[in-house]
């Protein structure tokens, strides 16, 4: 059997049943807040400009960079950090799933070509070290500011973000 918990039958097991079912509703929760998000995210329109913009806050590999960003000192940009926002850019404008109504032209598609380039194009040593940087490492920081930064353009039209 697959996709299964065992619990086994101590005195805690109630306990557990009890949390786990707590941890499967606040999931759900969040699945519904997100695809909700999402769909608002796919009638969002936005230029090839602004997702490169995006693109670039979004990969920022520090404040310096992201500063650079917004100062459009291109002449300071890494070749690293060049390559990499051309590959999220390939990705955005030319991948199938990028192509479709909901994403072309759309904030949803800006965020899904980060996290599609994060998933599904960035090269990782392992795949256990791919796993760690999607769920707790660099993946998941660029993802979540491009998120951070998707939900400001929904607000505001704007991509720039406030430095931390």
């Amino acid at each position: 059997m697959t996709n299964s918990v065992k619990i086994r039958h101590t005195q805690s097991a109630q306990e557990r049943l009890k949390q786990a079912h707590r941890v499967m509703g606040i999931s759900n929760i969040l699945s519904e807040e997100l695809n909700g998000i999402f769909n608002r995210w796919a009638h969002v329109r936005i230029t090839d400009k602004q997702v490169l913009k995006l693109v670039q806050q979004a990969m920022a590999p520090s404040k310096e960079v992201l500063q650079n960003v917004r100062d459009e000192n291109i002449d300071e940009y890494s070749s690293q950090f060049l390559n990499t926002v051309e590959k999220v850019c390939e990705f955005a404008f030319n991948h199938p799933t990028q192509q479709m109504d909901t994403t072309r032209g759309t904030l949803f598609g800006a965020y899904n070509a980060i996290s599609g380039f994060m998933q599904n194009v960035k090269q990782y040593k392992s795949e256990e070290v791919k796993l760690k940087s999607i769920l707790f490492g660099n993946g998941f920081n660029k993802t979540q500011t491009a998120f951070q930064l998707c939900s400001e353009f929904e607000k505001t039209g704007e991509t720039l973000m406030v430095l931390n």
